[in-house]
């Protein structure tokens, strides 16, 4: 189907019309000089009268020389003609217009269009509605007054955008839609009032692509709306989705290490998050218990305390400010002369138990007593036990043979170790913390090497030669006080701070002497670390 012309084509009615008419007769023979028309064809002709009054008429099929017509064409009025006046193929403004239209399904013609490669491209923006074949490519274009875009381009359509800007923070979105290609997508942020950044990116499925956030877009206040709009490698760009920059999650001492974003707590405060449902890790760690001994010549010695309880896992955190409990270090002894409990640790309503006391080696109680990690026995006593998942038992005294080690404090990662009567193989050591943390520590500069929860060294009781003293375990644990003194070398040495370790115990020489500024050792204070993948927000 299409517009037909042929060269010259001209003749005379030889029947006059009325301005409704139909059919138009031409003299005879005439007709000839005319196209030939088959089922959807069509041309313009021009009616003229002896005054050279014109009407274009639309001639939609011919038989020798009768041509069935449609009138007033080609903003022309019907009117009436007379036998003779002439008919002409002229050129016409519709035959130009319809010129391009060749749909016949069996045509073998073809249409030429302008050609020439990408870079020679006229502007979109004053072509609005053209095409032009591009031999860079071989593929033709349309132009959409904004864009060259291919005839038979795949529209890109962005459905959801997941992830979060966070103000300072690197973080990745990921994007859901339809129409991305398999390459070259191009992704574009757009701050409200500010310029904007693209990212080219590969997707990794025609409906899938994720984008890192560039810096330009994550350094963006708090509250900024980011427009995100995407253009597939067909030129498509799909519409727009916003999202708003968050703050980042705030308080305690902040570090950052390989994918991580760490918040350490050596005392209580707030943890405030920004971003909803955050996957957040934790590692709580409780004051670690006293040890015991004391200046009173009743309960002169002791076991070392037990390690705060240490727990880790996973929380999902509301966005909102979470408070966090610290614990501190259990210090001095109860009214049985007991080293006093560690204070539990809490965040995310997740709690961590303080450090169990140690036991009284000469006088008051002698069994150590419960919590994280339990503490060790006092002379003759047994060691308390820890809450599982958490710590570990101390260790027990057996029995009041002198000289002899106390019971050491339980430890996260191993139980205290038995006093005894020599001073070989471990004998009232603290049980060692964990290093299964050890990143933690290097990320926070936290730790007692890479350990956290170790248990406090025992006590000794009576005069062991050559001078020495039991080990607090790796992870914080106070040393037991010597065994060969009457100075403040007997003392039980504190837990480190921080660490969640227990105190060591106090010694005594013999025969039954103290030191009346004898002290048993104080646990650590425990800590709290949160952590979270930034490339997951």
């Amino acid at each position: 189907m299409g517009v037909k012309v042929t060269n010259n084509g001209f003749g005379t009615i030889s029947t006059g019309i009325n301005s409704s008419a139909t059919t138009i007769v031409l003299d005879s023979g005439q007709g000839a000089r005319f196209p030939t028309l088959a089922s959807g064809d069509f041309f313009f002709g021009t009616l003229v009268d002896t005054s050279n009054n014109i009407e274009i008429i639309k001639v939609t099929a011919r038989s020798s020389d009768s041509m069935t017509v449609l009138r007033a064409q080609d903003n022309t009025s019907a009117r009436a003609f007379s036998v003779g006046d002439r008919f002409e193929l002229r050129p016409t403004a519709a035959l130009f217009e319809n010129a391009h239209l060749d749909n016949t399904p069996t045509s073998t013609g073809s249409l030429g269009l302008p050609k020439g490669t990408t870079s020679q491209q006229p502007s979109a923006s004053t072509t609005e509605g053209h095409i032009r074949y591009d031999t860079d490519v071989n593929v033709v274009y349309y132009s959409d007054g904004s864009n060259w875009l291919k005839i038979s381009s795949v529209n890109a359509v962005l459905s959801s955008v997941t992830g979060t800007i966070v103000n300072g923070l690197a973080t990745t979105l990921t994007l859901a839609g339809t129409g991305f290609l398999t390459s070259s997508l191009t992704v574009k942020f757009t701050p409200s009032g500010g310029s904007t950044s693209s990212v080219s990116v590969t997707p990794s499925s025609d409906t899938a692509a994720s984008v890192a956030v560039p810096s330009a877009i994550y350094g963006q206040s708090a509250s900024t709306v980011i427009a995100i709009v995407v253009t597939n490698a067909d030129g498509s760009t799909s519409s727009g989705i916003n999202k708003t920059v968050v703050a980042a999650p705030s308080g305690g001492t902040i570090s950052t290490s390989g994918n991580y974003r760490y918040h350490k707590f050596t005392s209580s405060g707030t943890w405030t998050n920004t971003i909803a449902s955050l996957s957040t890790e934790y590692l709580i760690v409780a004051g670690g218990g006293a040890g015991a001994g004391h200046n009173n010549s009743n309960a002169r010695l002791g076991g070392g305390g037990g390690a705060g309880g240490l727990r880790n896992g996973t929380a999902t955190a509301a966005a909102q400010g979470h408070t966090i409990t610290v614990g501190a270090g259990g210090s001095g002894v109860n009214g049985s002369f007991q080293g006093n409990m560690g204070v539990d640790s809490t965040a995310l309503s997740v709690t961590s138990n303080g450090g169990g006391g140690a036991g009284s080696g000469d006088g008051g109680t002698a069994n150590g007593l419960s919590g994280g990690s339990g503490g060790g026995g006092g002379r003759g006593g047994s060691g308390g036990a820890g809450t599982s998942g958490q710590g570990n038992a101390g260790g027990d005294s057996n029995g009041p043979n002198n000289p002899q080690s106390q019971g050491g404090g339980g430890g996260a990662g191993a139980v205290g170790n038995d006093g005894s009567t020599s001073n070989g193989n471990g004998n009232g050591n603290g049980g060692a913390g964990l290093n299964t943390y050890s990143a933690w520590a290097t990320a926070t500069s936290s730790g007692d090497s890479g350990y956290f929860a170790g248990g406090g060294g025992g006590g000794w009781h009576g005069n062991q030669t050559p001078e020495t003293n039991t080990s607090g375990g790796s992870g914080g644990g106070g040393d037991g006080g010597s065994s060969n003194a009457d100075d403040s070398s007997c003392n039980g040495q504190n837990g480190t701070a921080n660490t969640g370790g227990g105190g060591g115990g106090t010694s005594t020489t013999s025969p039954h002497n103290h030191v009346s500024s004898a002290t048993n050792g104080s646990g650590g204070s425990g800590i709290v670390i949160l952590r979270y993948d930034v490339t997951s927000l």
